[in-house]
């Protein structure tokens, strides 16, 4: 398969293996759940402005989460990084989250579990980018200069620092800034940084409308077909909530099955909740959207972050990721 299609294949999002249909567990009821004895009916869920959980906007607005008797507030989040703390407090039920953050905060002894896949890196779906008159040219003319991440010490920074290791520095050799994605943009047109590491859809939106340059492809050698996030909920709503989680993840199925089978359906849904327009949306590099959670797969992140001091100690991903057991 030719990288070109790779990139453009949408694969289901979510295993049926997954499903915690068969969990015990006493909820708080939160109102009547249709006759599907849900523990709560009403839950919040944090995405990003960003392609990953599409799914989720396009299983609220087919009426995929009504029908399961859930009703989903999704709420806007900048990063992983941020979505921890608000899942520890219960501000969100359910959080999209990027694996590096996850396991970063589970090895700081957060009780966090793996609940769904959503999102896998392919060819050029995450790159440095750099103004279109700037002198830098490639990854070693960022010594000293200034990097954008949404977040500090997640995917983007581990990212770029395997980049930077490939040019012979390290990353203490840049300078690390924050700023949500869709402020990176006018962040370097205003001269607040050197260069940011984007996403799509502000890939091809800051090529077409400011004409940035690509510098570096981070998902390339050690990144390579990296998984990127997934859906993640505290270890005690996963056990408190088993049928409410269950009906999430059917929901999310259905529409991530939907949007495999039809591109259309998510060009026509990214306009409505991402700044971006239907012309970008259609032209737009996608990774995949794996149909498990492989834990194969999640232990390459995990070794990633070992190799690079992101963790002090190994971890086995399997014990990150909710099973039926746990409810």
């Amino acid at each position: 398969m030719t990288s070109k299609v790779r990139r453009r294949t949408l694969v289901v999002g979510v295993t049926a293996t997954l499903l915690l249909t068969g969990c015990g567990g006493n909820g708080e009821p939160a109102g009547s759940s249709g006759g599907n004895g849900l523990e709560k009916t009403t839950i919040k869920v944090g995405a990003m402005p960003v392609p990953d959980p599409v799914s989720l906007h396009i299983a609220i607005a087919k009426g995929f989460f009504k029908a399961e008797g859930l009703t989903v507030e999704p709420v806007a989040i900048t990063g992983g990084a941020v979505a921890g703390p608000q899942i520890k407090s219960g501000q969100l039920d359910i959080t999209q989250n990027n694996y590096v953050s996850t396991l970063l905060a589970v090895s700081k002894g957060e009780k966090f579990k793996l609940v769904a896949d959503m999102y896998q890196a392919a060819a050029n779906t995450f790159t440095i980018m750099v103004p279109k008159d700037s002198k830098i040219q490639k990854v070693a003319d960022l010594k000293g200069k200034t990097v954008l991440v949404n977040n500090f010490r997640n995917i983007a920074t581990l990212a770029v620092t395997t980049q930077l290791k490939v040019a012979g520095l390290t990353e203490k050799d840049v300078n690390f800034a924050e700023k949500p994605f869709p402020d990176m943009g006018n962040a370097l047109q205003a001269g607040q940084a050197d260069a940011a590491w984007l996403t799509e859809p502000f890939i091809t939106a800051t090529q077409s409308k400011l004409g940035f340059r690509k510098i570096a492809d981070t998902m390339t050698g050690q990144t390579e077909d990296l998984p990127i996030a997934g859906w993640m909920a505290s270890d005690e709503w996963v056990q408190k909530n088993p049928k409410t989680l269950a009906a999430f993840q059917r929901a999310i199925a259905k529409a991530q099955e939907l949007v495999s089978n039809d591109r259309k359906e998510l060009e026509a849904m990214l306009p409505k909740y991402t700044k971006i327009d239907a012309k970008t949306a259609s032209v737009i590099t996608l990774g995949t959207f794996p149909t498990s959670l492989s834990a194969n797969r999640l232990q390459k992140v995990a070794d990633l972050m070992l190799e690079y001091k992101y963790l002090e100690t190994p971890i086995d991903v399997k014990s990150v990721i909710a099973t039926p057991s746990d409810g």
